[in-house]
């Protein structure tokens, strides 16, 4: 960490860090754990380049931590540039009891209830744009604003080819013989998957690097199928708490997961594109 990143946290928050290291995991910047003279540990991520939005996870935060129960980092500084958290302890390993707990705490995010799916503002999933304007429908938001937009996003930097398209367009038309409109629009996390969340032994300690909006909270569940965050152990306690519908695992769970998917298609391409064309061909497209 330079001069320059420790007279900046000096300047708000009026101490000088006396150590750093380098944490792994920051997609948009550098991310350092930061200790300071009072012996607190604070983590800082610094943007990188000209293009930096370290705000919009800052208010991702704050929002979670007034309008939720679930435990994320304190906010202490947030700017473009500049983003100074609590440092939550833990790690990755998710024993069961830990993914019950996790279930637990999932579930009562997902009660949080919304007047329509979105936000009052648009956010980011990793590094990219998520669009959120206020949809009365699900299927319309989930259609246009994550497949559609997305699998745009990934055509027009060159990383999905152009056939899929009309593909998806197809598809997105058709969404409702599978796919329901919830009871209501539910707060989610939004990028579910195991890095992004700490424990302390069977405890969970704190969720990381939100994507937030008002969704059916089923996108959440497949997402954190994806690179296989949760197994029985999870869907077996969020289940009791709140019943997941029959045909999710079988059928609903593939659909959904081409949102991620297309997004990692427009960061990475390669491998993610025949995972996107299996369940197009899957479903008939």
């Amino acid at each position: 960490m330079d001069s320059t990143l420790s007279a900046q946290i000096e300047s708000v928050l009026g101490q000088r860090p006396v150590g750093a290291r380098v944490l792994t995991g920051g997609c948009i910047g550098e991310v350092y754990r930061v200790d300071l003279p009072d012996g607190r540990r604070i983590v800082a991520k610094v943007g990188d380049g000209q293009g930096a939005s370290l705000d919009i996870e800052g208010y991702m935060l704050r929002y979670l931590a007034e309008h939720s129960r679930l435990p994320v980092p304190a906010v202490l500084h947030s700017s473009p540039a500049l983003l100074l958290l609590t440092f939550l302890p833990g790690d990755s390993f998710l024993s069961d009891a830990a993914q019950a707990h996790a279930a637990e705490l999932l579930a009562d995010l997902h009660s949080v209830r919304g007047a329509a799916f979105g936000l009052e503002r648009d956010t980011l999933i990793g590094s990219l744009r998520q669009p959120n304007p206020l949809t009365a429908s699900w299927l319309a938001f989930f259609r246009d604003h994550r497949l559609w937009y997305m699998a745009g996003e990934a055509a027009h930097a060159g990383q999905l080819p152009g056939s899929y398209l009309p593909r998806l367009e197809k598809l997105g038309e058709q969404l409702d013989r599978w796919l329901t409109e919830p009871e209501h629009p539910s707060l989610i996390h939004g990028d579910m998957w195991t890095t992004n969340i700490l424990a302390i032994g069977d405890r969970i300690s704190g969720f990381l690097d939100p994507a937030i909006y008002y969704a059916h909270p089923e996108i959440e569940l497949a997402f954190s199928t994806l690179f296989n965050t949760f197994d029985a152990a999870f869907f077996r306690r969020y289940h009791e708490l709140r019943p997941i519908a029959s045909g999710f695992f079988e059928e609903r769970r593939d659909l959904y997961n081409l949102y991620p998917l297309l997004v990692h298609v427009r960061l990475f391409g390669g491998g993610y594109v025949g995972a996107v064309d299996r369940i197009l061909r899957r479903f008939g497209f």
